[in-house]
């Protein structure tokens, strides 16, 4: 399990790197609101962006997107709309 969570969090760090290197302002990491956790919330200008880190060793899993479950969007969503009011 430790190999896993070291992937994804470089993967954290590689996105929030790659965000602020397109001009993203980094306004929180790892933000929780009940059972939602959103890896990072960024800024640009007048946009403001969610995002959820897949961090994967290989394409052998599939595409990141296909893992972000209806569910989920609508539990980060909900999590969003509490850090941003």
């Amino acid at each position: 399990m430790a190999k896993h969570n070291a992937l994804g969090e470089l993967g954290e760090r590689l996105a929030v790197k790659h965000l602020i290197k397109q001009g993203y302002e980094i306004l929180a990491e790892n933000y929780v609101y009940n059972k939602a956790e959103i890896d990072i919330l960024a800024r640009k200008h007048n946009t403001l962006v969610v995002v959820e880190v897949k961090t994967r060793s290989t394409p052998d899993f599939g595409d990141p997107q296909s893992f972000v479950k209806p569910k989920q969007i609508r539990q980060l969503v909900k999590a969003a709309d509490f850090f941003f009011k």
